[in-house]
């Protein structure tokens, strides 16, 4: 698997996942029924600390700067 997530991408990723979770647990936010759908934020989490997410690959997008050179 190469990388095709990009630093800022990344940060972006933490910072949704962290937010979605937190509603899961519901810190600081009202217990509504539906905290249960706040567990999806881990698939963010995964995706940022893997550094690759499968459906940048399936519509071709990498927001990872890389050098142009092989491995």
């Amino acid at each position: 698997m190469k990388p095709n997530i990009g630093t800022f991408d990344r940060i972006a990723r933490l910072a949704l996942g962290i937010l979605l979770i937190a509603y899961a647990i519901p810190i600081g936010f009202p217990n509504t029924g539906w905290n249960f759908v706040g567990w999806i934020g881990v698939v963010p989490i995964l995706t940022a600390i893997f550094r690759f997410c499968p459906a940048y690959t399936l519509i071709g997008l990498n927001t990872c700067q890389t050098n142009n050179k092989e491995v």
